[in-house]
Formats: C-alpha cells, structure tokens, sequence
C-alpha cells in the first residue's frame, strides 16, 4: 500500500480539483456568451419610451395622463443616457426599438443619416413656446426632428470672495485675474478645461475674436464646405491662447478635474464650464456667481446642446408617439413634472420665465447668444485635428496661426476625401 507524507498528500489533492475544474473554467471562459440587451420595444398595445432614470419619475406621470386620455399603457425603459442612443441603433432597424427616446440635438447626423428617427409635426402655436436656439438644435435639413426642452451651454463660474462684481471684458477679466495670482490672493486666477485641447470649451474664445467652425448657407444650415477655424478671428484666438499659456494664466496641467478641486477649495479665480458643475459647486460651499463669458472683439457664441424627445422611424405608434409629444410634453405642466425631476434650463419659454434659480437663469441668457453644436456628420472630422492645435498650443510646441492652419486644412482634406 502507497503512503504519503501529509505535505504530499495536500499538494495531490490540490492538484487533483484543480485538473477537474480545468476544462469546466475553459468552458467558461470560451464558451459562456456575452448577455445580450434585453430591450423594450414598439407594440401596438403599449407605448414604448427610452430614456435615463432620472427623468422617470416625470416620465410616469406623463405616461399616466397619456393612459387616462388615449387608454393606451405606456412603457418605461430606463437605461445610460448615451446607451439609449447606441440601443436604438442596434435595436430600431430589427424591430427592438421604442416609439420615443430621450436624446441629444447633436445625435442627429447620425440618427438621421441612418434613417433611425421621424420628423416632428409642430403646431405654430407649440414652435411659439419653444427656445429659437433649441428649434435650430433639433432642425436637420430644414426638419424638426425633435422636440427640445432643456438647452446647456458654459458661462463663468466667479469667485464672489474674491471677485465681487465681473468686468465685462474679456481683457479686463484677464487682468484681474492676473492681479490676483501676484497678489497671492488666489492660486489661479482663471481655469479652461483642456483634456485632448477641448475645443467645446474653446468655442467661445474663437467666436468672441471673430473666428468660426462651419459658415451657414442661406438657410441657416451648417455649410461642411467653409471651414472656419483658420480664419482671422480664429488665428487672432489661438494668438490669444499662446499668450495666456505663456503668461501662465492657462497651464495644460489644470484639466477639469484640477480646475474643479481648486474651484471647490477657493484657490481658483475664475472657472468657465456649464451648468452641471453646479451641483459640486453647492455642496462645496465656496462663494460664487454665474455670469456670461465677457466681451472679447465680440460676443462669445458658445455652443449650445439641447435634449428632447424624438421619435423612431420604426414605431409601429406614429401617431401616437407625435400625440404624447405635442400634447403632453408640450405643455406648462408636461415641462414642469421634466423641471421637477432633473432642474435644467428650459427650452419651453412660459417655464423659463417663470425659474426662480438665479445660476439657471444666467445660463439661460448664455444661451440665447450660442449657437447650437453642429450636429451634421462632418463634425466629426473636426474634434481631433481641432483639439490637437489646442493641445500643441497649451504645450508650446506650436507657433499658434501654423497650428490652427495645418489643423483647418487636414480637416478640409478629411472632408474631401469623404466627398470623393
């Protein structure tokens, strides 16, 4: 008979269950597939919507006056706010998508473009009551093809302590904050997020010197074929850029993260980013004020996003989906039940006239002079090659008018090569 040592015999056992549950963890690992979404699509005895969580408790009550009005349910999926779009991608063209979503203005190019969403029919009176800035969002190709109700855009975020009143220039802001920094009254006087250049930030530099992404045609719609960045006012910001990164005003060490923290402790001046900053800034318990960015050669045009319900071109509810949007949505009390779920600045002019939120009702007046982000599909040949002049710039590695210039004609040779 065999006899082992104790030391010998546990190291065989080992051995042992691991040999066994060898080809049960291969199977595992090669075999078990990924769960696929499970989604809640169109039907006809249901109407179906897409959207985050934090709209569902006005989406119910929505739902529950459309069901008391119409006697059709109506269905709730919640789900990650860039999920819905990516969901209704993979699901809408098999017959998996709903009848309404919760999105982005700036989702349309490729929305559209894959024939996934329907226009909007809005009344004259409906069109009356909406932002004009958020109706241009979510026009595509001279369609409404959404129906808007909250709008987003930066603004400055000022330390009261330390800045009792803004100036209302752009140069005499960035003297001030200068003045402050050797002073030793604050630790920076003024932060622009800048990960991977972050021209959504840096809009408004360029507009407010006379620069520009895409020109518009004679019907307001976004020209792919004038690109803009190089132009004058767009050199004379990325000039303006250089000059604060080689002051030391800008550092491209001070990214959103930084820039927030420095905020929330009182060490940062001046910070410029949008409305959902707010919430840290409360909680944080610094001093502070919204105002818009201030006048450079002109006034700044930031970029405006707006959110809104559109309609999936392969609902098998139509009428409905417009009815629950037109009757329901757009109204006093539909904009409300969304302003009491999540605050926002509102696309629904009765409402905004009515926000007693000082910061929301600052933002709103940066809203009225943005434009929306362009959401035609060109954009994206932009971001990169914008952003890598933006970077350059912070890193002085760049004369500031060859690093726009080189980045505005890779973006032309992007889009002509997508023409051709």
């Amino acid at each position: 008979m065999l006899r082992f040592s104790r030391p010998l015999l546990l190291t065989l056992i080992v051995v042992l269950m691991f040999a066994l549950q060898a080809p049960l963890l291969a199977q595992d690992a090669t075999e078990t597939p990924a769960p696929t979404p499970t989604f809640v699509p169109s039907s006809e005895d249901a109407l179906t919507i897409w959207s985050d969580a934090g709209r569902l408790p006005a989406l119910e009550a929505l739902g529950a006056a459309f069901t008391e009005a119409y006697g059709v349910p109506v269905r709730i999926q919640t789900m990650g706010f860039g999920d819905v779009r990516n969901n209704l991608q993979l699901g809408a063209p098999v017959g998996n998508g709903p009848d309404i979503i919760v999105g982005a203005h700036d989702w349309l190019g490729q929305l559209v473009g894959n024939g996934l969403v329907a226009p909007v029919e809005a009344s004259d009176d409906v069109l009356a009551n909406l932002d004009p800035v958020a109706v241009r969002a979510f026009t595509y190709e001279g369609q409404l093809y959404g129906l808007p109700y909250s709008t987003e855009a930066i603004g400055v975020y000022y330390n009261t302590d330390l800045i009792p009143e803004l100036p209302g220039t752009w140069a005499e802001m960035i003297d001030l904050a200068q003045q402050l920094v050797d002073d030793g009254a604050a630790e920076r006087g003024i932060a622009i997020p800048n990960g991977a250049g972050d021209p959504y930030h840096h809009t408004p530099l360029f507009t407010g010197f006379g620069g520009y992404i895409f020109g518009v045609d004679a019907e307001g719609n976004y020209d792919p074929t004038d690109v803009g960045l190089d132009s004058e006012g767009g050199i004379a910001a990325m000039e303006e850029l250089n000059r604060l990164v080689e002051a030391g005003l800008l550092d491209a060490a001070v990214d959103y993260g930084v820039a927030e923290s420095l905020f929330h402790e009182g060490k940062l001046a001046i910070w410029i980013t949008g409305p959902w900053a707010l919430g840290g800034i409360r909680e944080s318990g610094v001093p502070y004020a919204v105002a818009p960015i201030p006048t450079m050669t002109q006034t700044p045009r930031p970029f405006v996003g707006s959110q809104g319900f559109l309609v999936n071109s392969f609902s098998v509810n139509p009428l409905l989906a417009q009815a629950f949007l037109t009757e329901f949505v757009a109204t006093d009390e539909g904009m409300q039940l969304l302003y009491d779920a999540v605050p926002f600045i509102p696309a629904w002019t009765p409402l905004a006239s009515t926000i007693d939120d000082q910061d929301l009702a600052a933002f709103a007046g940066v809203v009225a002079n943005g434009d929306p982000m362009p959401a035609i599909p060109e954009m994206s040949a932009v971001w990169t090659a914008w952003g890598n002049a933006i970077s350059v710039i912070y890193q002085g590695q760049a004369d500031p008018a060859t690093a726009i210039s080189e980045a505005a004609e890779s973006i032309r040779e992007t889009l002509a090569q997508g023409e051709s």
